[in-house]
């Protein structure tokens, strides 16, 4: 099985601050990324922010755990490692680029290596999980901003 990988990039009507506001607090993503069922957060770093989480997907197939570490370039940069879960692999970042006029760029980019449980997801299933994990992450980050 091949790694899924992917990218999805918006324009928001916010400050760059707003939005990095909403990135830098991964606990509170499952509230507005789809697909994501829970963050508990397992270790917190001198700032407060969260470093290391268990997290909890809906893959459609079935629920995938993985135990991610968060890297912190505020306020440009979120990166992310999966240090143990059901997936051989995970990495992915959200970069925030100031377009001045408070508005910002937001690209997330997602490689996803998903080993044994990703046999069923060749061809047409390959495209659907893409779909889910890469596609909407970027508006739906737009949403809850301008909503905001």
């Amino acid at each position: 099985m091949p790694v899924i990988k992917g990218s999805s990039s918006v324009e928001i009507a916010a400050p760059l601050e707003r939005c990095w506001e909403l990135v830098e607090d991964v606990s509170i993503a499952p509230e507005w990324q789809g697909g994501l069922v829970e963050m508990e957060v397992l270790e917190r770093d001198g700032q407060g922010h969260a470093v290391e989480c268990e997290a909890v997907s809906d893959a459609k197939l079935r629920k995938v755990r993985t135990r991610v570490r968060f890297s912190y370039e505020p306020p440009t940069r979120l990166s992310w490692t999966m240090i143990d879960g059901d997936l051989d692999s995970m990495e992915g970042s959200w970069q925030l680029e100031d377009l001045g006029g408070d508005r910002t760029r937001a690209t997330y980019e997602v490689a996803v290596d998903p080993g044994p449980i990703g046999m069923l997801a060749r061809g047409p299933l390959e495209r659907v999980a893409r779909a889910i994990l890469v596609n909407p992450r970027a508006k739906e980050l737009a949403r809850r901003v301008e909503g905001s």
